[in-house]
C-alpha cells in the first residue's frame, strides 16, 4: 500500500512546487507591469517623424525608379555630381546625405518629412516664395558649393520624387514632430571656440580628421565622414553655417552612435563644438541678395547690416538673448 501512495506524494509535490512557481512569476508579472505603467507615465510615446527605408521604395514601376535614381542621387551625391562625377561635375564632393542623414529620414536629423507638405514657402532669406526645386538648387550652391542641374534635368525630377515620396503621408501645411533641427535653448554666455576645440579632438577629431578634412570613402567618391571646414566643405551661405541649426543637429547626432534619445554632449559642449568648427576657414559664398528686409535677419545670421547695434561677433557666437529681447523690443 506504501508503494501505492508514492506517485501519488510525488505528484502532489510537484503539484505545489509547480503552483508556487506559478504564482511566484504571477506576482513578478504584476509588479513588472506596474513598474512599466509608472514608466510609460512619464515617457509616454512620442509621435516623431520617421522617413520610410529605401527598400520601400516600389522601384518595379517606373515612378519607382525614378524615386530609387533620387535616393541614390541623395545618398552618393559624389558619385554622380561630384568632382569626378559619372553625370555632371557640380559639386564639392560631399553627398547630401552628410548634412541630411541616412538620405533624409532620421528623426531630428535634417530631414525631408515635413518639405513636401510645407513647399512652396516663403523664405525671408531668399526674399520670396520657393519651391522645392528652389530649395535643392540652394544646397548645391551652398552645402555643396556647386552649382545645382538644370530643373528639368532627371537629376533634378529623381529629388523631387524622392523627396515627394518620403513626405506624401505629411497632410498639408503641417510640421510632424522630429522633422525640424531642434532648437537649443540659449546659452546665458556667447559660444566658446576654444571649448569647442577640446571637444572636437575629444570626440569628433577620429571621424572627421584633425584639420577637419573628412574621411574620404574607401569604396568610391565622396566621403565616409564630410570635411567640416576647409576647400571641401559647406560654405559660409549653408543653414549649418548658423550656430543654432549646427548646435542642434550636432547634439541630436553626434558622434557617431548618438540620436534624439541619447546625446553624448551637453547643450553647452554641442555650441561650443559647432563655434569652434564654424570658426574655421570655409569658402565663401556672395550673400548680397539674401536677406532684403534686414529686421528678418535671424539672430544669429553672422554678416551685417542688421537693425541693432549688436556685432558681428556677438551675432554668429552669442549670446544670443539680449539680441532677440532688442528684437522684441522693436516690433
Amino acid at each position: 500500500m506504501k508503494k501505492d501512495w508514492i506517485p501519488v506524494l510525488l505528484f502532489a509535490t510537484t503539484g505545489l512546487v509547480v503552483a508556487k512557481e506559478c504564482i511566484s512569476a504571477y506576482r513578478q508579472k504584476k509588479k513588472d507591469d506596474e513598474a512599466f505603467a509608472a514608466w510609460l507615465k512619464t515617457h509616454q510615446p512620442e509621435n516623431v517623424w520617421n522617413g520610410a527605408a529605401s527598400s520601400q521604395i516600389p522601384n518595379s514601376t517606373e515612378r519607382g525608379r525614378l524615386i530609387q535614381y533620387g535616393h541614390d542621387l541623395i545618398a552618393n551625391t559624389a558619385q554622380y555630381l561630384g568632382p569626378q562625377g559619372a553625370v555632371a561635375q557640380i559639386s564639392n564632393g560631399m553627398n547630401c546625405q552628410n548634412c541630411h542623414l541616412q538620405a533624409g529620414t532620421v528623426p531630428y536629423g535634417n530631414n525631408f518629412g515635413k518639405v513636401y507638405a510645407t513647399y512652396p514657402l516663403f523664405r525671408a532669406r531668399n526674399n520670396g516664395v520657393q519651391t522645392i526645386y528652389d530649395r535643392v538648387k540652394d544646397c548645391f550652391e551652398r552645402s555643396l558649393n556647386g552649382h545645382a542641374p538644370d530643373t528639368n534635368s532627371r537629376e533634378m525630377q529623381a529629388i523631387y520624387a524622392y523627396i515627394q515620396w518620403l513626405g506624401e503621408n505629411v497632410p498639408k501645411g503641417t510640421k510632424p514632430p522630429g522633422t525640424s533641427i531642434m532648437k537649443l535653448p540659449y546659452l546665458d554666455r556667447g559660444a566658446n571656440p576654444s571649448a569647442g576645440m577640446l571637444v572636437y579632438k575629444e570626440k569628433c577629431s577620429s571621424c572627421h580628421g584633425k584639420e577637419g578634412e573628412g574621411q574620404p570613402s574607401p569604396v568610391g567618391p565622396g566621403y565616409s565622414y564630410p570635411p567640416l571646414w576647409g576647400p571641401h566643405s559647406y560654405n559660409d551661405g549653408a543653414g549649418l553655417y548658423r550656430l543654432s541649426n549646427f548646435a542642434g543637429f550636432v547634439y541630436n547626432n553626434m558622434p557617431l552612435g548618438t540620436n534624439y534619445h541619447q546625446p553624448q554632449l551637453s547643450e553647452e559642449e554641442a555650441w561650443d563644438v559647432a563655434a569652434f568648427v564654424n570658426s574655421r576657414p570655409r569658402p565663401h559664398l556672395n550673400q548680397d541678395n539674401d536677406w532684403k528686409i534686414v529686421a528678418k535677419k535671424p539672430v544669429d545670421f553672422p554678416f551685417k547690416p542688421y537693425t541693432d547695434t549688436f556685432s558681428e561677433e556677438q551675432h554668429k557666437f552669442g549670446p544670443y538673448q539680449p539680441i532677440k529681447e532688442a528684437q522684441q523690443r522693436t516690433k
